[in-house]
């Protein structure tokens, strides 16, 4: 980023909290709406951030949150003063999301985006059974569980840390494929796979054993196959203040503190 003046544009969070501090930054910044911003500031927490990402996919769009929300893993801290300094030093992170391909037991076809994890679920008492390929090879013929995941190295602090996945650095070429509940085998853990591998999971016995796919925040149910990949055609940019970025915030997590 440049010296010169940067149209910005800025959402917030319905909370209380978020509106006020959208009053108060549109009081003191001139701003445009955010269709028509160089740089989006969204004020919430780490849902809106992905609300946010998902509303400008495939523009390229930087996004610089601010932490008005109960969580903030992805925001930078909010302080109301110096906004345009900041938003010129800040540093970018560059994520790809997976694209989720789902056909249903009804043979129709679905796709959505996920910016942290495609998952999949059992949609009743019914352990679901999955058959897990990776580039059309079968490598686990049956798996016995509450569901699996995968997940980006963005998303792998989210929804996979919660259901023991590992944390993947920023900029790690991997992908991590995680088990939710696994009964059988009781000993596979996931896998890490390469960031270009192409992952099919079929339900087995669909009908029986009803699945829902989950891309982020879009669901599809009673679903007999899911594929995903990364699409690395579509940039998601964050901004961040220095030595506050994604991969300063990973490390941080791995340790714990």
């Amino acid at each position: 980023m440049t010296g010169r003046d940067i149209t910005i544009g800025f959402v917030a969070s319905p909370t209380p909290d978020a509106q006020a501090a959208l009053a108060d930054l549109s009081a003191r910044y001139p701003s445009v709406p955010p269709d028509k911003a160089e740089i989006v500031v969204a004020l919430g927490g780490d849902g809106l951030m992905l609300q946010t990402l998902h509303r400008f996919m495939g523009q390229a769009k930087p996004v610089y949150g601010m932490n008005k929300g109960s969580v903030g893993f992805l925001m930078n801290e909010f302080r109301p003063e110096g906004l345009v300094e900041r938003l010129g030093a800040a540093q970018r992170s560059v994520v790809h999301p997976l694209l989720m391909d789902v056909r249903d037991v009804q043979g129709e076809r679905h796709t959505a985006y996920a910016i942290n994890e495609v998952s999949m679920l059992r949609q009743t008492h019914q352990a679901a059974k999955l058959r897990v390929e990776v580039d059309g090879k079968v490598r686990l013929q049956e798996l016995v569980a509450d569901g699996i995941l995968l997940a980006t190295p963005f998303g792998s602090t989210a929804y996979n840390l919660s259901v023991n996945g590992p944390i993947l650095p920023l900029n790690a070429p991997l992908l991590a494929l995680t088990p939710i509940s696994a009964f059988r085998p009781r000993r596979w853990r996931g896998a890490l796979l390469p960031d270009r591998a192409r992952i099919t999971i079929n339900v087995i016995d669909p009908e029986l054993r009803p699945v829902s796919a989950v891309a982020d925040h879009t669901e599809f149910r009673r679903v007999a196959c899911v594929s995903a990949s990364l699409d690395y055609t579509i940039d998601l940019v964050m901004l961040h203040d220095p030595g506050h970025g994604l991969e300063e915030r990973i490390l941080v997590e791995q340790f714990g503190y």
